[in-house]
């Protein structure tokens, strides 16, 4: 399957999980094996040589990141929401398009100086990844890239962490 093929899979929602907001569900893309392929293939495209790892922010950025690391060799930090980890490192609160979240960083995971290319499904305000770009950051990583399936350009993500994001 090709990406564009794989991309038209993704399903507007009217009004979830609020009024007035668009929800993107790539359920349909994970859910299809060739598109879950091509869009795995095509963000594993993206990493340059020397990433170290790849950090994933729950829930479907574990998905990309688990395939992706799988398809290249490399190794997954799970980026967690509260209450889920026994040892922390670290925790960024970040506003949402729609609301506020919290994410954190597994403590031991991350080395200084370690190039980690951050994986998540959607960008839109840029929140998450400027959260996630923090923790890896205050762990002494090196943000490397972010790579995504989907940027709701309008929302202007891109900016908010160093104009990094590629699809």
């Amino acid at each position: 399957m090709e990406l564009d093929e794989a991309l038209g899979l993704i399903a507007e929602v009217p009004d979830f999980p609020e009024p007035g907001v668009l929800f993107r569900d790539l359920s349909p893309l994970f859910a299809d094996a060739g598109a879950f392929k091509a869009v795995t293939d095509a963000l594993a495209d993206t990493l340059e040589p020397g990433v170290e790892a790849l950090a994933g922010v729950e829930a479907r950025g574990f998905l990309l990141a688990a395939a992706v690391g799988y398809a290249r060799g490399l190794g997954v930090v799970l980026i967690r929401k509260p209450g889920k980890l026994p040892q922390v490192a670290g925790r960024v609160d970040y506003a949402l398009e729609y609301g506020t979240a919290t994410v954190e960083l597994p403590a031991g995971v991350v080395r200084p100086g370690q190039r980690i290319a951050v994986l998540d499904d959607v960008l839109a305000t840029g929140g998450t990844v400027a959260a996630t770009g923090k923790l890896l950051e205050d762990a002494g990583a090196v943000v490397d890239s972010v790579s995504v399936i989907l940027e709701l350009g309008a929302l202007g993500g891109r900016e908010v962490h160093h104009g990094t994001a590629n699809r």
